[in-house]
């Protein structure tokens, strides 16, 4: 039987297509490995929505065509994001690939493979239920997809041209997806889209967010259930009353905003206003006060001026996100902000960068006085350390849990009460506190 290698670069989204392809392969006789050193080929999934992202996608097709060319591999299969963008560029850009499939075309992996060609499709109609699927995450965590594509056309953002229009998954597909990853195994399950809480509009001419996520409730084997990708504007008081009644629904939200000036929110064509934005945070911390809330960060986008820069400043301290990500602008070739007037410095992008990361630090280290003496829930994700309902997997911080030398150590998937004794930035040191542990 012959195996391959899978390389998921980018977001969780591309993560969940990644699976849809193992499973499709390994339905046609490849024998997923993790080890690269003895496989017959590699699949790179990539990403391309920013020019950074682009670079280390092509470098890891360069590097998986020179094993190919010194016989370590017989064949290298390039899918995903970068396909969409560079579409026939990339075949002759990379002549030695030997199959190549877009995010439309993820039902053709194993046959591109076998064939030696193309499989590059349009969007369109529902988001189509995967046929099959192999996990690639920890047995105990999954990422369940409930829609692709999006509609929002923000003025930096290549993704409607890359991944098409918003399309969800029908609710009924939905819920059965997700029983099968509880039936895997699952313990946690993150919904994913570009935007979750448009999920369903497409559809059934309204959001459905709240009723998929109360269908979901039902399976009761699902620990916690995580949200992410959702807009503020679209957080509905249904919703947030099914989050806070419901303990299974993590109190997490992953909410994107990119800025808080109106002038600089206006130019990059975003819904919200700092009036909304603010107004948002304060209706979600009143109905959950422990609620842990993520957001992004763009530094530098076209025409934001030392004003626009210092109100983003200040309200970092004044928001107090348990987790921030920051970036700066990326000038993408095919985006209206490319041909912006008043393109930032990248000096001066990198030192707003800087500014606005060393705020979020001293925001995080306030954050953590209060942590520290808590017990907490713990879910592992190995032996030694897990996270919270406070931190996404693979995204967020951490918690290193010192165990006692004797005694079997937690399972992954195993929660367990632990009380932190120190922290240090995103990094959190606990122990346990009896009773132990128990199993998900």
């Amino acid at each position: 039987m012959p195996k391959i290698f899978i390389v998921s670069l980018g977001c969780p989204k591309n993560l969940a297509d990644a699976e849809v392809m193992a499973g499709e392969l390994a339905a046609a006789g490849w024998r997923l490995t993790p080890r690269e050193e003895e496989a017959d080929a590699a699949l790179v999934n990539t990403c391309a929505f920013l020019g950074s992202a682009v670079e280390e996608s092509e470098a890891e097709i360069r590097r998986l065509l020179a094993l190919k060319a010194r016989g370590r591999l017989a064949k290298v299969m390039v899918t995903g994001c970068l396909v969409e963008r560079e579409k026939s560029r990339l075949a002759e850009k990379f002549p030695g690939l030997d199959a190549v499939v877009g995010i439309h075309a993820l039902a053709d992996a194993a046959r591109a493979l076998e064939e030696g060609r193309a499989y590059i499709l349009p969007a369109g109609g529902p988001l189509d239920p995967p046929r099959l699927k192999a996990r690639l995450t920890a047995r105990h965590s999954a990422y369940l997809k409930i829609a692709d594509g999006c509609d929002n056309r923000c003025a930096y953002c290549l993704i409607p041209s890359i991944r098409g229009p918003f399309r969800s998954k029908p609710l009924e597909a939905v819920v059965e997806e997700a029983r099968r990853l509880a039936d895997s195994g699952a313990a946690e399950i993150s919904l994913i889209a570009q935007d979750t809480t448009s999920y369903g509009a497409d559809l059934y001419g309204e959001p459905r967010l709240e009723a998929l996520l109360k269908e979901l409730l039902k399976i009761r084997s699902v620990r916690w259930w995580r949200l992410m990708y959702v807009y503020p504007e679209r957080l509905t008081r249904g919703l947030l009353l099914t989050m806070r009644d419901n303990p299974a629904v993590c109190r997490y939200l992953d909410m994107p905003l990119q800025h808080v000036s109106d002038p600089v929110l206006k130019r990059m064509r975003r819904a919200s206003t700092e009036r909304s934005i603010k107004e948002k945070l304060a209706e979600l911390r009143k109905l959950m006060p422990d609620i842990a809330l993520r957001t992004n960060f763009i530094a530098g986008f076209p025409g934001e001026t030392q004003r626009d820069f210092e109100k983003l400043l200040a309200f970092i301290g004044e928001a107090r996100f348990d987790n921030l990500g920051v970036f700066s602008y990326s000038r993408e070739p095919g985006t209206p902000a490319a041909e912006m007037p008043g393109q930032v410095p990248a000096k001066l992008k990198q030192e707003r960068v800087e500014a606005l990361v060393a705020a979020q630090s001293a925001v995080v280290d306030d954050i953590n006085l209060k942590l520290k003496g808590r017990t907490v829930e713990v879910l592992m994700d190995s032996p030694s350390f897990g996270r919270t309902y406070r931190d996404a997997p693979e995204i967020d911080g951490r918690v290193e849990v010192a165990l006692p030398e004797r005694g079997p150590a937690p399972a992954p998937g195993t929660f367990l009460k632990a009380k932190i004794v120190s922290v240090s930035g995103y990094l959190r040191r606990a122990v346990p506190v009896r009773p132990r542990a128990r199993r998900a």
